[in-house]
């Protein structure tokens, strides 16, 4: 099995551990130099500086933006109480990116973090994700 590790680059690397460790409660584990891990989740996030603009590969079309911005991969943080995960957010710099919305598995709340990258914070109730399938039903026979 992989394991992941998850990279978030930020243009303010001081800024982006404040509110990281504020925000979801995590904690610094090692600082490599220019860079930092924090720990307290179920993966390692590390928080990459990489200034403004600048190109995150060869040939990229555009560089590093920090503006508030959409890319089909977000990161979900799981909470036992929403309303106080989304106080903690707020209080630490996130921006509500839309009405909280309900669904069968749990509460969902959308927001984007202080350097433009999306996240969620969700809620489950019930049986979670399992809400989704069909339960078995006994075969009669």
């Amino acid at each position: 099995m992989a394991e992941l590790l998850i990279n978030i680059d930020v243009d303010d690397l001081d800024r982006a551990v404040t509110f990281y460790t504020s925000a979801f409660e995590l904690r610094v584990g090692r600082h490599f130099g220019d860079w930092v891990e924090l720990v307290g989740a179920q993966a390692p996030i590390y928080l990459l500086p990489k200034q403004a603009k600048s190109s995150p590969f060869a040939g990229a079309a555009h560089g590093r933006d920090y503006a508030r911005h959409w890319t089909p991969l977000h990161l979900d943080f799981v909470v036992d109480d929403l309303a106080s995960a989304m106080a903690r957010v707020e209080a630490a710099g996130a921006r509500r990116a839309g009405a909280l919305s309900e669904h069968r598995y749990g509460k969902l709340a959308l927001y984007a973090d202080p350097f433009g990258h999306g996240f969620c914070l969700l809620q489950f109730t019930g049986r979670g994700y399992d809400e989704l399938v069909p339960r078995a039903t006994p075969s009669s026979g």
